[in-house]
């Protein structure tokens, strides 16, 4: 096993980058360009073109979200969860229960967010999911004891869960829906296309801290500051998003 263990980590790295490179692509393309566009097409165009090349779009996105969080989970399981207490604790002591704790945290994520949304709207929303953000990265760090490492990808890892979840499970029924409905020359479910829109808005704020916490394995910059580092990138990971949002959403990128 350790002589396969190197091969599987690498091959699961090259697919883990290359689909996520295809997923957040698309999404980039989905929120900061189609958004923008689409609702300037006249009713026959939207009639015609939309139901040829969204559901093209969409198989490559939510595709690219399978791959990118299987390889991604694979490589948690098989670096950190595998790797022993070194790569893992703070303080070199065994992971014990702290395995499942952890991998739990990540995976019931879903439900807290998902209720969180359902219940809540607006800046309140926003307020409580940045806290929660927030307060996994503490959980890991100073409740599990994780190094601040391991600590950063499992909040990586969280994000990318949400992320997949709102694919397979909230913006491709719905847009399966909204694709029918304007090939049929209908109007769409206004509410569908108002859940579609904002779990996509969601995956996009959660996407660049998510990048940041992939790359942080290669840059300690932020590893002396603990759980308040993460929490930091996630803070300006939403400013910078909420800025390219209100860029793309100008004439500015309409020009040349």
């Amino acid at each position: 096993m350790e002589n396969i263990s190197p091969w599987l980590e690498g091959i699961f790295r090259w697919m883990h980058v290359l689909a996520g490179v295809l997923w957040i692509g698309l999404l980039y393309f989905f929120n900061w360009v189609n958004t923008q566009f689409a609702p300037k097409l006249s009713a026959e165009a939207k009639k015609e073109a939309l139901p040829i090349i969204l559901p093209r779009t969409l198989y490559f996105f939510r595709w690219g979200a399978v791959f990118t969080w299987v390889t991604g989970i694979l490589l948690l399981g098989l670096i950190y969860h595998m790797g022993g207490a070194s790569v893992m604790m703070a303080d070199g002591a065994e992971l014990g229960n702290n395995h499942f704790i952890g991998l739990a945290v990540v995976l019931g994520s879903i439900f807290v967010y998902d209720i969180l949304w359902k219940n809540m709207a607006g800046t309140a929303a926003v307020a409580v999911s940045f806290l929660l953000a927030a307060g996994s990265a503490y959980l890991f760090t100073d409740v599990l004891g994780y190094n601040t490492r391991a600590a950063t990808i499992h909040v990586g890892a969280l994000f990318g869960t949400l992320m997949a979840f709102n694919v397979w499970f909230r913006i491709w029924p719905a847009q399966r829906k909204i694709i029918s409905a304007i090939a049929a020359g209908e109007a769409p479910d206004g509410s569908l296309a108002a859940l579609a829109g904002m779990r996509s808005k969601h995956n996009t704020y959660m996407s660049v801290p998510l990048i940041y916490t992939m790359l942080a394995q290669h840059n300690v910059v932020m590893y002396p500051y603990g759980w308040m580092g993460v929490a930091g990138a996630i803070a300006i990971g939403w400013a910078l998003t909420a800025h390219i949002y209100k860029k793309s959403a100008s004439d500015a990128p309409g020009k040349y």
